[in-house]
């Protein structure tokens, strides 16, 4: 009786004086294990499987000497448990990479640039602007290079309590709603199973949100009777336009010459400025044409009815409007340019104008599509009636002519 070899387990002495032949050749080292030795001179850790009696497989470990021979030993026993439980060691492998791989090019950032640039195209040019800052200033600094899958409530919840320490609870707030959107993207594009964000509502605790309020009247009426001594009188035009046609105070800042119909005593606004993202159009009484012709003679050459002072090309600060109103002697936020929207509507109301036709001049979104669509279509002559009113009635607030 012939007995059978007995393998005998490699060691590095072997490995190291192994010399490449004409054809490759294999050194056992057991249990599956071999160094495969190429003509090259490469030597290469494989290990040999069956999944099924018939057909054997092969998993590549590494080279040698980069894989020692106690790694290729563990890395086999590694293997051999793979197919104990009936899986490819080499597919389980590849699995792994691509998985680690995914991870890391989901990172947070990653996935966060790919919902801005899906998002952005609906949204308007400053929300653009806005959601963009946060990112870069406030959040990716922080979990920028985390995989997404990695970043937990722990990690949001950091960057809130940061701004809210700093005094800006708004900003915590904004960080966790845009974080929330950024991972509701990722489950929606199976990148995240959870929304970790969405736990933290709550966590940040805001100041209430102060609306435009109605301005009373005898406010109006001295207001109006200080610009007339007020010494810029291109910011004295842009209040009373803004109280007579009572429109967002971006809409008045970014109105160009352009926009304005003498004609048809009307001006469009574009759907670009517009809050609701669709074009608007507001009727001129006679005092807002005489106001547009008297500031056509400072402003006219330029594309904008009210230019930045400083900056060409550009128009005015959003802040600019509120403080020329305090110059008139209000208080910080006693009297903004928002506030005029509110007395239009409240007025307006009171002197039984529909609602349907108020709301329609002030831009408002309704739910009714239907009927928003008929409000543009059929209410303009309303509305032009509306807006002359309110024109004489303000008018009628100053002793002077305006």
């Amino acid at each position: 009786m012939i007995a059978c070899p007995v393998t005998m387990p490699l060691t590095d002495t072997k490995i190291r004086s192994a010399k490449p032949q004409e054809k490759p050749y294999q050194l056992q080292d057991g249990n599956g294990l071999y160094l495969d030795v190429r003509p090259s001179g490469a030597k290469i850790w494989r290990y040999r499987f069956w999944l099924t009696p018939k057909k054997d497989g092969r998993y590549t470990i590494g080279e040698y000497p980069g894989i020692s021979l106690a790694d290729a030993r563990k890395e086999r026993e590694w293997a051999r448990e793979q197919v104990k439980q009936g899986r490819n060691p080499t597919v389980v492998k590849d699995t792994e990479k691509l998985a680690t791989m995914g991870e890391a090019e989901n990172t947070f950032k990653s996935v966060s640039d790919e919902w801005f640039e899906r998002k952005a195209i609906a949204w308007a040019e400053k929300t653009q602007i806005v959601n963009r800052g946060f990112l870069d200033k406030h959040i990716l600094p922080s979990i920028g290079k985390i995989p997404i899958r990695d970043v937990r409530a722990a990690h949001i919840l950091a960057l809130m309590r940061t701004l809210e320490n700093a005094g800006n609870a708004y900003s915590a707030g904004k960080v966790r709603q845009i974080c929330s959107s950024v991972f509701c993207y990722a489950v929606a594009t199976l990148r995240a199973e959870v929304d970790p964000a969405a736990a933290l509502k709550g966590a940040v605790i805001q100041k209430p949100v102060t609306h435009a309020r109605a301005v009373e009247m005898e406010d109006i009426r001295q207001l109006l009777s200080a610009l007339r001594h007020y010494r810029s009188p291109v910011m004295a035009i842009a209040i009373k336009m803004l109280i007579m046609t009572f429109v967002r105070q971006q809409e008045l800042r970014l109105a160009r010459w352009d926009d304005i119909n003498f004609e048809k005593a009307e001006w469009t606004i574009p759907k670009e400025v517009m809050k609701k993202r669709r074009e608007h159009r507001v009727p001129l009484c006679s005092h807002v044409i005489e106001l547009l012709e008297e500031l056509k003679l400072q402003t006219g050459d330029k594309e904008f009815l009210f230019p930045s002072p400083s900056k060409p090309g550009q128009v005015i600060a959003k802040t600019t409007i509120n403080r020329a109103i305090e110059y008139q002697g209000f208080a910080s936020g006693e009297i903004t340019g928002h506030d005029f929207r509110a007395t239009a509507s409240t007025t307006l109301h009171e002197e039984g104008f529909r609602p349907e036709v108020i709301e329609a001049q002030l831009a408002h979104q309704q739910k009714n599509r239907v009927a928003a669509a008929y409000n543009h279509a059929e209410y303009m002559k309303e509305r032009r009636e509306m807006m002359n009113w309110w024109g004489n009635f303000i008018s009628g607030l100053s002793a002077d002519k305006m």
